[in-house]
């Protein structure tokens, strides 16, 4: 597996290559939900945490260390609109969002535009750079080395590369707020 290498302060974790996680949709944390993704090598990435009931409006995407990433808000709730900050809750009033989701799934980053493509009641989906219109991540039921499909709390995703894997990880937060998994 290639390494993701950090670039300089305040640039995202990319990789030169495409990279495979497994998402579980489980917290580590007894009495939350959310979900824990692991790396090719089976090592734990990121961690979910949604601390109150299923479709909070504040969820946390956490490396392995528990460093909040991003805070993940519910804004206009009738509209069904996500946003997303850098760090935890404490920076929120003093940043603007890193990105912003419709229940459309379209998203508005500044690292661009996605739009959140799945199929109508399958935790498989897709995000899609709007500009260039290529898959920049996708979402399959994860399949054993012998075949076997696993449950659907069980996702492989595949990330292309030079895309940053957090900003990923954190629409894939708003994907399942939306359809109500975590």
């Amino acid at each position: 597996m290639a390494k993701v290498h950090p670039l300089p302060p305040g640039l995202p974790n990319v990789s030169s290559r495409r990279e495979s996680f497994t998402i579980w949709m489980k917290s580590l944390v007894m009495q939350a939900n959310g979900c824990t993704v692991y790396n090719e090598n089976g090592e734990i990435v990121y961690r979910i945490d949604n601390y109150d009931k299923k479709g909070s409006s504040e969820v946390y995407l956490m490396d392995l260390r528990g460093k909040v990433l991003y805070t993940i808000l519910r804004r206009v709730w009738f509209l069904g609109r996500w946003e997303g900050y850098e760090g935890d809750s404490s920076s929120l009033r003093k940043e603007k969002p890193k990105f912003k989701v419709t229940r459309k799934g379209v998203v508005d980053a500044e690292a661009g535009c996605y739009r959140l493509e799945g199929l109508a009641g399958k935790s498989e989906f897709k995000i899609i750079d709007c500009r260039r219109g290529g898959v920049v991540a996708e979402a399959k039921r994860k399949q054993s080395s012998s075949g076997v499909v696993l449950g659907d709390d069980v996702l492989s995703l595949v990330v292309e590369p030079h895309i940053d894997h957090s900003l990923i990880m954190a629409l894939v937060t708003v994907y399942g707020l939306i359809h109500q998994r975590l």
